[in-house]
């Protein structure tokens, strides 16, 4: 983190601080940007500060606008780079999930890479979210009430991942393409990895982390 960032950081934190004793929540955008408020518009916003009910807020608001929102880069999206400490931080839930789905850590580690290098936070132009990039319509099916949740996230995402690979009779490369363009195009293209660039660069690039983990 460089000076100017850290600054704007504390500024950012002081600004919420000095001017009301309010709850503060951290949002991530898929522009990689930090959102900070006291009023939340939905349930990707995060609560970072806990405000202090014996302490009165000098500063009337009203109810039904927020104080401020304070917005700056951060190491979301295309800026984030997988990390061991990212790694290591969900190694607990992606263990957890890989056990209860029947499923190899090593693989559900590679697609968490390939999906979002173990960002929680990450957002696609599409729509998909978190650490395995599930779409709403994923996450509804698998009953994740919150994909912006890590845990709920991996375990929805494990579930998801390992219907696939029995759909398609154990075979990794067909439900790794599955998982990327959808199970329905595997199936159009007669069982075989669908004839797109996107999906066939995630293939090779899950199963090269993979390889690698083994």
């Amino acid at each position: 983190m460089n000076v100017g960032y850290r600054i704007g950081w504390l500024l950012g934190l002081s600004l919420f601080l000095g001017m009301a004793q309010a709850d503060v929540y951290k949002y991530v955008d898929g522009l990689g940007r930090i959102h900070y408020t006291d009023h939340p518009k939905h349930s990707g916003y995060e609560l970072v500060i806990k405000s202090d009910p014996a302490r009165v807020d000098p500063v009337p608001t009203r109810p039904d606008r927020p104080v401020t929102s304070v917005v700056w880069p951060s190491l979301a999206g295309s800026q984030w780079r997988t990390h061991p400490t990212h790694r290591q931080q969900y190694e607990p839930a992606i263990r957890l999930a890989a056990r209860k789905y029947h499923l190899d850590t090593a693989l559900l580690h590679a697609v968490v890479r390939a999906e979002s290098a173990y960002n929680p936070s990450a957002l696609s132009p599409k729509g998909a979210i978190g650490l395995m990039q599930l779409m709403p319509d994923t996450a509804a099916r698998y009953r994740v009430n919150d994909p912006y949740n890590p845990v709920q996230n991996i375990e929805g995402g494990a579930h998801y991942l390992s219907d696939l690979i029995s759909l398609f009779g154990s075979d990794v490369r067909l439900a790794v393409a599955a998982y990327n363009a959808g199970e329905n195009n595997v199936i159009k293209y007669g069982n075989r990895i669908p004839p797109f660039a996107e999906t066939r660069d995630y293939v090779n690039r899950v199963l090269q982390y993979y390889q690698q983990l083994n």
